[in-house]
């Protein structure tokens, strides 16, 4: 196989994972839910012709053992099964390292629900650091509503907007023309400096424009500053044995840039996709172009918009005879997640659940792969297609992946 796309489905889960009570997530299921609330809302069966042709709906009937209303499909060609995370936790970070061979097998360290939820101590530090004497919000939010809520008093004194989640994760958010991209940009690395003693696992930048709390809106300059992965990945493994790693969307913050040759950064799924074919038309051998489709989870997930996360499905889907056009004949396409976001669950964080690990070449057959016990299943097999050495975690599927 000449180069490798992953194509990360941002939170697009297929049923609650086995431990997923431990994480009060059963029975959370994004796909079956918000198919079921798609078709209660429009009375349209939401359509996915190339996603399900390749074994999409196959692979959640079976991990999450739930019927819901989905429009006609034939079941073409496409290896699928569905995958179990063993990281400890259901983030960004966890989710992408384990499917790059590393589970997260660790606890991160989180900020209390409590309000004000930072300590002191690490205040009084960012204080004294970056010469900015004050936080607002310093409390669990979505982000879309903490500046809305506190969005004009942030541009009237200046002070940045700080908040956590559910995740190991510290948010910061400040308008790009009154407060200023790059210092944004720098408050956030000093914040990451001061971070290691709490074992946070990321600090992201959330920049947003707008005048009032009726227009303020974030923008695609968002940057994620994360620790590096606990070993070295598959990334690593292939550009240190030659290979080149092209990182689309937020993928080189995930891995805090380590591993990747090349990055581009682009806003919405149709830009993503866009992005990624590009890449497919000059890529050279020995390639892998991941690319993290952020939206379905950022804009639809945590916003609880299932309508919307159902109209972006069959945008997306619509788009992929255009990648399978750009590939070449022994390029190999995986489709996964990093974790699940039901949109009809409650609150507004991620959900503990099973993935779709779906493979694609323009030869193969029709090949179920049943349940993998690690999204490091993944990176076994791009390790294995690229006779990398073996990592530590997962196990190939590639032999499987059979040609007509």
């Amino acid at each position: 196989m000449a180069r490798a796309i992953i194509l990360v489905m941002d939170s697009f889960g297929i049923g609650h994972a086995p431990d997923a009570d431990k994480f009060g997530d059963v029975p959370a299921n994004t796909f079956a839910h918000l198919a079921q609330y798609y078709y209660q809302e429009t009375k349209q069966q939401i359509a996915l012709p190339h996603l399900a042709s390749m074994g999409l709906v196959d692979a959640c009937l079976a991990a999450g053992k739930e019927q819901f209303p989905i429009a006609n499909y034939q079941l073409a060609k496409g290896a699928y099964g569905y995958a179990a995370e063993i990281s400890s936790g259901k983030d960004t970070p966890s989710g992408h390292w384990e499917m790059a061979g590393v589970p997260v097998l660790f606890d991160w360290g989180y900020f209390p629900t409590t309000t004000p939820c930072f300590p002191e101590k690490l205040l009084s530090e960012i204080y004294q650091a970056t010469g900015i004497n004050a936080v607002l919000g310093n409390c669990h939010a979505s982000g879309t509503e903490i500046i809305a809520r506190l969005g004009e008093e942030h541009v009237k004194t200046g002070i940045p907007i700080c908040y956590t989640s559910a995740d190991s994760v510290f948010q910061v958010a400040a308008h790009e023309e009154y407060f200023g991209l790059d210092k944004l940009y720098q408050y956030c690395e000093t914040v990451r400096s001061l971070l290691d003693d709490y074992n946070i696992g990321r600090v992201i930048a959330r920049p947003f424009v707008g005048e009032t709390k009726e227009d303020f809106v974030r923008t695609g300059n968002r940057r994620d500053y994360s620790v590096l992965p606990p070993s070295p990945t598959v990334l690593d493994k292939l550009t240190l044995a030659g290979g080149h790693v092209i990182s689309v969307g937020k993928i080189a913050d995930i891995f805090a840039h380590q591993g990747i040759s090349e990055k581009t950064k682009a806003t919405g799924i149709d830009a993503l996709v866009d992005a990624t074919i590009e890449h497919l038309k000059t890529a050279p051998e020995k390639s892998l172009i991941f690319t993290n489709l952020v939206n379905f989870d950022q804009d639809y997930g945590h916003r609880r918009d299932a309508i919307g996360y159902a109209e972006a499905l069959e945008a997306f889907d619509q788009r992929l005879p255009e990648i399978f056009a750009a590939m070449q004949d022994d390029d190999l396409l995986f489709l996964t997640a990093d974790h699940g976001c039901d949109p009809t669950w409650h609150g507004s964080d991620h959900t503990r659940e099973y993935v779709p690990m779906l493979a694609y070449h323009h030869n193969i057959a029709s090949v179920d792969l049943g349940e993998r016990s690690t999204f490091a299943d993944l990176g076994q097999t791009i390790a294995e297609m690229f006779d990398l050495h073996q990592l530590d975690y997962g196990s190939s599927f590639l032999q499987k992946l059979t040609f007509k």
